[in-house]
Formats: C-alpha cells, sequence, structure tokens
C-alpha cells in the first residue's frame, strides 16, 4: 500500500467543516487525507469573522461538548465578545465573538499539524471516483489519485462558484479564491443532484479613515467568558464595535443605481439568505423603512480592515463607495474590498441520510455549505457529525445521528434532510422545539456522554465533566440544607433585589427560585466556594425546572413516533388512499421514521396514519403473522 495515496477517509476542503471533519476522523484513529486547494486558506473566514450569535452559539456550545475544536478557536482568536438576548430567559442567551480571522486560522492550522494520522495536502479535487455505487477515491486537478474507502465533501462556495459586483460576472470563490468547476460535473454523473444559492458579504473600509468619535461604541461585556466547556474564561478588552445607519440618501442613491443591480435587473435571481439579507434586498423589499442599522466591526488585531456588518451588497463597486459616505462616521471612508455577491452550487440536502451520507453514492458524505447551510458554525457542526459517523462506519458501528431534543445539531441535519431547503439554511433558535432543554448552559449535560463513548472526548475532559457535576450535586444539596434567618439584614437585602421579605426563615434554594434572585444575589445572603459559572449553572437548573418537566414529558409523548421505523425499501406509491404529493415526498426523503416522515412539507396526519397501517402490514409480513409484532417500536 502506497501510504501517501491510500487513506481511510479523505475530506475534500480545508474550511470550517473540513477542519472539524478531519480532526474528528484523525482522532478517533483513522488515517485522514485533507485536501485543500490552498492550505495558507485552512478554515478561511470570508465572511464575518464572528463566531456564535443565537442558536448559532448553542452549535459551538454543542461542537465543544462533543470533542470539536470550533469553540477552542474562537476563544484563542476573540477580540470583543458578548452575551446576547440578555433580557430574555435563558433558553435563548448566547455568546457572539468577534474574532481575529488569522488568529482563528492558525489555530486550526496548528491542530491540524500536531494529529497522528492526519495528513493535509494542498491539491484542487475534480473527480471523486466512484466504483458499483461506493464512494472509492479522489482525483485532481493535477491527475494525482488518492484512495479511501470513505470521502467528505466539505466545498463550501467554490463549486462553480460566480463572483457578481453589478453586472460583472466572473467566475471565482470567495475573496478571489479559484472555484472549482469539476467536481459538480463528477457529482452531476453519479446522479446526485445539485441546485444553485446565493450568498453576499460586504465591503470592507479602512479603520484609520472612520470617524469613531461621533459614533456610539460598543465594548465587551465586563465579566469573563469562553465558548469552550474546557478552556479559560477572559475579559476582553481593547477592541470595540460601533453603530451607523442608512438614511435616505443611502437609499436614494442605490436606488438610482437600480439598472446596474444584479438583483433588480434579474441577472441575479438564485435565492440567497433570508435571514441575513443584502442592503440591497432589504431597500428592494422594504421601501418604506427609512433606516438600517449598520455595525462596524473589528477583523484583526493587526488588520485596518472594519467589516460592515448588516452593510452586504451585490451593487457596482463605485456605488458601494457613494453609499458608504452617506453613513454617519463613514463620510471620509476608504474602502479597502468591495462587496460581492456569490453564486455556488450546492447537494440537494433530501439527498442524504441523517448522518450525512449520500444514499446514490455510498461512503461520500456531504458537509457544510454544500448541504445548503450558511455560517461558519452550521458548517462546523456537518463537519464534526460527517467526521464522527465516516468513523463509526469504519468501526462497523452504527451512525450517531442526535435527537431534536438532544442537541442544536440534531434539529439542523433533521431539517435539513427531511425538509430539504430553497434558501441558505440558518439554525435559528425558533426552529428548536425543544429550546427549554436545549440551553447554552446544559450543552455538556447534554453531549459530554455521547462524545466520551465514541471516543471524541478526551479522558481528561471528561474527568473534568464529572468533576464539575460532583460541585454542582454537592452544592445543590448543600443550599437545599441552608436556612436563610428571616432577620433585618435579609429582608434589607430581599427589597433591594425587589423581592419580599421574609416572614420566617427560608432555604437557600427556595429564595434561588425568585425570579429576581439571581446567583450573585444569592451570594448576598450566604457564603459559597464555587465558582460564579457553576453558580449560574445551578440557578438556571432551579429556575428552569419546571418548564423543562413539562418538555421532558411532552418529548416523552412524541417518542414513539420517533422510534416506529419505517422498513427500508418502502413502497409509498403502493399504498392505497395516500396522496400524491405525499407519496412523491415521502419517496425522495425516505424517512427512516414516522417521526420524521411526520415533519416532511405536505406529509398530513391522514397520510400518516396509513402510512403506519403501511408499516403494520408490513411488520406482520416479515414476522410470519405473529400476533402482537404489528404495532412494535423499535429504536433509532
Amino acid at each position: 500500500m502506497n501510504r501517501n495515496r491510500d487513506f481511510d477517509v479523505i475530506i475534500i476542503g480545508g474550511g470550517h467543516s473540513g477542519c472539524e471533519a478531519a480532526l474528528a476522523v484523525s482522532r478517533l484513529g483513522f488515517r485522514a487525507l485533507l485536501l485543500n486547494h490552498n492550505i495558507d486558506n485552512t478554515a478561511l473566514m470570508p465572511c464575518n469573522p464572528a463566531i456564535g450569535g443565537p442558536a448559532k452559539g448553542n452549535l459551538v456550545r454543542e461542537l465543544d461538548a462533543l470533542g470539536g475544536e470550533q469553540a477552542l478557536a474562537a476563544d484563542f482568536a476573540t477580540l470583543h465578545l458578548r452575551w446576547l438576548n440578555t433580557s430574555k430567559g435563558f433558553a435563548v442567551r448566547t455568546l457572539r465573538a468577534q474574532c481575529d480571522l488569522k488568529d482563528y486560522a492558525s489555530r486550526y492550522s496548528r491542530v491540524l499539524a500536531e494529529v497522528p494520522g492526519l495528513f493535509v495536502y494542498q491539491g484542487m479535487a475534480s473527480e471523486i471516483v466512484v466504483d458499483a455505487g461506493r464512494a472509492c477515491g479522489v482525483v485532481t486537478r493535477a491527475g494525482e489519485k488518492f484512495s479511501a474507502s470513505r470521502v467528505i465533501l466539505a466545498s463550501g462556495t467554490y463549486m462553480r462558484g460566480v463572483v457578481h459586483m453589478g453586472m460583472t460576472s466572473f467566475p471565482s470563490g470567495p475573496l478571489g479564491q479559484v472555484p472549482s468547476p469539476e467536481i459538480s460535473e463528477s457529482l452531476a454523473r453519479t446522479g446526485i443532484e445539485l441546485r444553485r444559492f446565493r450568498t453576499d458579504t460586504t465591503p470592507r473600509i479602512c479603520r484609520h479613515s472612520v470617524d469613531w468619535d461621533s459614533l456610539p461604541l460598543q465594548p465587551s461585556d465586563p465579566s469573563p467568558a469562553a465558548f469552550s466547556h474546557w478552556g479559560p474564561k477572559k475579559l476582553h478588552r481593547g477592541y470595540f464595535c460601533a453603530q451607523t445607519r442608512t438614511s435616505a440618501r443611502t437609499h436614494d442613491i442605490l436606488k438610482a443605481a437600480l439598472g446596474r443591480s444584479p438583483l433588480a435587473t434579474k441577472k441575479l435571481d438564485t435565492a440567497g439568505p433570508r435571514y441575513c439579507p443584502s442592503i440591497d434586498d432589504k431597500i428592494l423589499k422594504f421601501p418604506d423603512k427609512e433606516s438600517h442599522p449598520i455595525f462596524l466591526e473589528p477583523v484583526g488585531r493587526e488588520s485596518r480592515e472594519v467589516y460592515m456588518q448588516n452593510f452586504s451588497t451585490t451593487s457596482p463597486p463605485d456605488v458601494q463607495i457613494e453609499m458608504i459616505h452617506t453613513l454617519p462616521g463613514c463620510e471620509r471612508a476608504l474602502m479597502i474590498r468591495p462587496g460581492y455577491g456569490i453564486e455556488y452550487d450546492y447537494v440537494s440536502p433530501e439527498q442524504l441520510e441523517p448522518w450525512l451520507e449520500t444514499r446514490s453514492v455510498r461512503g461520500l458524505y456531504c458537509a457544510g455549505q454544500i448541504c445548503g447551510t450558511s455560517g461558519y458554525e452550521e458548517a462546523a457542526a456537518l463537519g464534526l457529525m460527517a467526521g464522527i459517523n465516516a468513523a463509526l462506519s469504519l468501526r462497523g458501528q452504527g451512525p450517531l445521528v442526535l435527537g431534536r431534543d438532544q442537541a442544536y445539531i440534531g434539529v439542523l441535519i433533521d431539517d435539513l434532510t427531511t425538509r430539504g431547503t430553497d434558501e441558505p439554511y440558518r439554525m435559528l433558535p425558533s426552529r428548536c422545539e425543544h429550546r427549554l432543554l436545549m440551553r447554552h448552559d446544559n450543552a455538556d449535560d447534554r453531549l459530554c456522554r455521547v462524545g466520551m463513548e465514541i471516543g471524541l472526548l478526551s479522558a481528561d475532559r471528561w474527568a473534568a465533566f464529572e468533576a464539575r457535576k460532583r460541585a454542582i450535586e454537592q452544592e445543590r444539596e448543600r443550599l437545599a440544607a441552608i436556612r436563610v434567618p428571616a432577620c433585618d439584614r435579609t429582608n434589607a437585602i430581599l427589597r433591594e433585589m425587589g423581592s419580599s421579605p421574609l416572614a420566617e426563615p427560608a432555604f437557600a434554594m427556595d429564595l434561588l427560585l425568585r425570579p429576581e434572585i439571581s446567583w450573585d444575589g444569592l451570594l448576598k445572603l450566604i457564603d459559597s466556594d464555587l465558582s460564579a459559572d457553576l453558580g449560574a449553572k445551578i440557578e438556571i437548573e432551579a429556575k428552569y425546572a419546571g418548564y423543562a418537566r413539562r418538555e421532558a414529558g411532552r418529548v416523552r409523548r412524541l417518542s414513539s413516533m420517533e422510534r416506529l421505523r419505517i422498513p427500508d425499501g418502502m413502497e409509498y406509491g403502493e399504498i392505497p388512499g395516500l396522496s400524491a404529493e405525499a407519496s412523491e415526498k415521502l419517496s425522495r426523503v425516505c424517512p427512516r421514521t414516522l417521526g420524521q416522515a411526520s415533519r416532511i412539507p405536505g406529509v398530513n396526519n391522514v397520510d400518516l396514519q396509513l402510512v403506519q397501517v403501511a408499516i403494520e402490514r408490513a411488520r406482520r409480513l416479515s414476522d410470519g403473522g405473529r400476533a402482537g409484532a404489528a404495532g412494535r417500536d423499535l429504536p433509532c
């Protein structure tokens, strides 16, 4: 065997998804090749170098609990860090970090170089070799051949990438990188369906040309914080974000140039991201809105570039400059890079199994934006899961499929593979029906055991997790036994916090249940050696206990549908009474369970009842007609 050409798994693409996939495969003991068209652009952040935010921050925490790398890379590179949604409930609070894009990439590059069994190689993949319906290797543009029984495609926005700036368009990857047309042709030959999406990015302006004194500045939060469960929490100083706004003049400039807009002229009519629209889209679709907020954000410690969040555009560069100069604080700003839109191919995700393997080519997995997503966090999550499942299949083990009640990652993958997407998919709290159970604070409780059992979470981290759990439980028991006296001092402190005074002594844990009493507030009444973050965890768990019990009961009631397996090869067209729409969509998605079938758009309750009858009939036939076998629930 040529060890420089033969691997267990080949990963195509060195972005966030490819990096996580490669690390997972190699850390689980297999030889992996990470094939990147330019290794200097490993973990490239071509859009805003920010990590986290609503739902996205939950993904990062879950990655970290399973043994992924993104949280540690983000913490290493953080310039500016804030908690979001602090005025709302704990279930939707999360972190968002503005990162140094070079530090973030260097962290990934260093870790990739240190992991045994992982070979990083510069080369442009041009063909996925398929034999008898199975992936078996990759050929590069230079004609080099690499073999592997598993291939993970994590090609981002490079597949037949075309950049648009005004009416000018040209083949390109993000930030002027080389596009990859051949992989699309290779996939099409296997029968995999490809579609087109668009994403946009913003102009970058020179930091020294902005009038910062005229703008409201937003510093980092004043308390230490971090994404990772394993690294130290830090304070971040010296970097800030600022807010400015568009005006009627900004909008007039864009409207006057509509004849040169690829969106307005329909030259560019592929679907773009609904939840992160370009300024062009906003002004065209919401003509009555007088102003839109724009955030100026740093991209690096040594960089003079500023990212203009909420100002992505496909307008011509001269129009972009004019619009920038209408923004307060940016009247004399120098544009360093113009914004642009980029079109690219993606694999329609209904063609993927819930473990991210393609149905038509076994051994071929897809991860990242190739699955129709947007965002570094979604990409990393998909990469980690593809890497894990490729490794598990090599072990001869069943795949890891996280449930919708178990992780945001589970919601992400189930949405993609069950419902598909007609626009770049972005993870949102509203997509997660069980978000009360899947908070930022309890990702470790939900997923560390999974990571440990797979072998991805190290023994040291598992020991640290168990030590935290013991400390929390011991403190919880102590608080349940401590009586806080009903004295003048106690009641004065309670009134100060807006809480009712005590007429008789109360247990400390009961006081913590009051909405207005935080962990920090409780420490004014009692002493504790527990760290602030573990104390906050006790507070959140106490306040959410009732909600969590009710939600867990709802999950149990729904679990029978999730456990009821649909036999492989179910012929939906032969089910009497099933609607044509349901038959078509069920045949396309091939759901594994009745629960998954229930989430397919266009499949109604009558259709589900008919499918359940068909499942029972198939079970009776397979069990030889034994009584009682028909309605049996099977584990997923």
